[in-house]
């Protein structure tokens, strides 16, 4: 189960190294918050909260990043020179289209989700989209039914991939 596990996740990850223009659009997007003078803004829906917490307090956090959200009210003084990163499991989450609404013409967007069909997604809705690629689980049970659903993995494997770009960007400005 581990080798399947491991070899269909792999097959995902390959798969985003095919947003790199996406992603580097987004590194652009975010780097111009650090080298003025805004933040980078940071919210996650359901479990790609464990993105946000990594964005703010992991050995690699983003520069000048703060949370979009703090004690369920939106942060009142984010402005143009501020970038939001908005990380959702699916490109068509209601919370996440939202805020992109809310926030659309106020903050440039970059997000990360899975695209998904349906009349609203939030890829319409933002500056740049990274497709996070995976929409169903990974694992076959017995039953024929799936489980296994790593989407925090992939979300974090597209902010490491922004965030490795982000710094890139820096040295070279520097």
């Amino acid at each position: 189960m581990l080798k399947i596990f491991l070899t269909q996740l792999h097959g995902y990850l390959k798969k985003l190294t095919e947003e790199e223009m996406a992603i580097e659009d987004g590194a652009r997007l975010l780097a111009q918050a650090v080298v003025g003078e805004g933040r980078i803004f940071v919210h996650g829906v359901e479990e790609m909260e464990a993105v946000v917490i990594d964005a703010i307090k992991g050995r690699d956090a983003l520069p000048k990043v703060a949370r979009l959200v703090e004690n369920g009210a939106i942060c009142d003084d984010i402005d143009e020179t501020d970038r939001l990163l908005l990380i959702a499991p699916f490109a068509n989450d209601e919370e996440a289209i939202r805020l992109a609404e809310q926030l659309s013409g106020k903050v440039p967007i970059v997000a990360i989700a899975a695209a998904t069909d349906g009349e609203r997604s939030l890829a319409d809705l933002v500056d740049v989209y990274i497709d996070s690629k995976l929409t169903k689980p990974l694992l076959p049970r017995e039953d024929g039914t799936r489980f296994g659903f790593p989407a925090t993995i992939t979300a974090l494997f597209a902010y490491y991939c922004l965030l490795f770009t982000v710094h890139e960007i820096l040295e070279e400005y520097e």
